[in-house]
């Protein structure tokens, strides 16, 4: 099985070299970037992974490079985020169940923080037995079944969720036993309690119908 890694960038100068360098047992990395003005570009470049410019957002992003992958699997990576060894196998050996349509990793948060630690066992166990699965734990699918559900369908926001969701209603999405490593900064930078309970109300309006256009407007505070 050849598999194609895409990560999805915006500033991420950072990042960005931990994130392909983990992935580089891929057949294919595909940095999608979304109009940087730092040396992401460059730096992916330099790796010798695939750069393509898109317009910003994360689910159109990614939607415009799995169009472009050409592998038979999709594994979607935060840009600061990086891959377990041995992942590819892993990843391979699932795929070898008809049934398994997609899958994730365990999420893993490079912290020490004993709050942080916590959040990090109550999102491992909301993935495992209520099946909320996001982004960050690094989502992977076949690429037919990708694109015969939609894709990401371009959405600003809840594209990780809806896409796990519509997944579902075609076979199984297996949890597997390894963990990404993720960057602890988005809980750092709006606070650990905020950002965790922020998270929980905009997947609550998700599950109620309000669109993810909605939820972005006021996750950003727009109009």
């Amino acid at each position: 099985m050849h598999i194609s890694v895409i990560i999805p960038a915006l500033n991420e100068e950072a990042h960005i070299e931990r994130a392909i360098l983990s992935a580089s047992d891929a057949d294919e990395v595909i940095v999608v970037d979304g109009g940087s003005n730092d040396a992401t570009v460059s730096i992916t470049e330099k790796l010798g992974a695939k750069v393509i410019i898109s317009k910003k957002g994360r689910g159109v992003q990614q939607d415009a490079g799995a169009k472009e992958a050409k592998g038979d699997a999709l594994l979607f990576l935060h840009a600061d985020t990086m891959l377990p060894e041995g992942w590819k196998e892993s990843v391979a050996q699932i795929f070898t169940d008809g049934n398994i349509v997609g899958g994730a990793f365990l999420l893993g948060i490079n912290s020490d923080n004993p709050l942080l630690k916590f959040i990090n066992r109550i999102a491992n166990i909301r993935a495992k037995y209520l099946g909320l699965i996001y982004g960050d734990q690094a989502i992977l699918v076949k690429k037919d079944k990708f694109f015969s559900i939609g894709g990401f369908r371009g959405l600003p926001i809840m594209e990780d969720v809806d896409l796990i969701r519509r997944l579902r209603r075609h076979g199984t999405v297996k949890l597997l036993k390894e963990k990404v490593l993720t960057s602890q900064r988005r809980w750092y930078k709006k606070g650990l309690i905020s950002t965790t309970l922020k998270n929980w109300f905009y997947l609550f309006l998700y599950y109620i119908g309000v669109s993810p256009e909605r939820i972005y407007r006021l996750y950003y505070k727009r109009p």
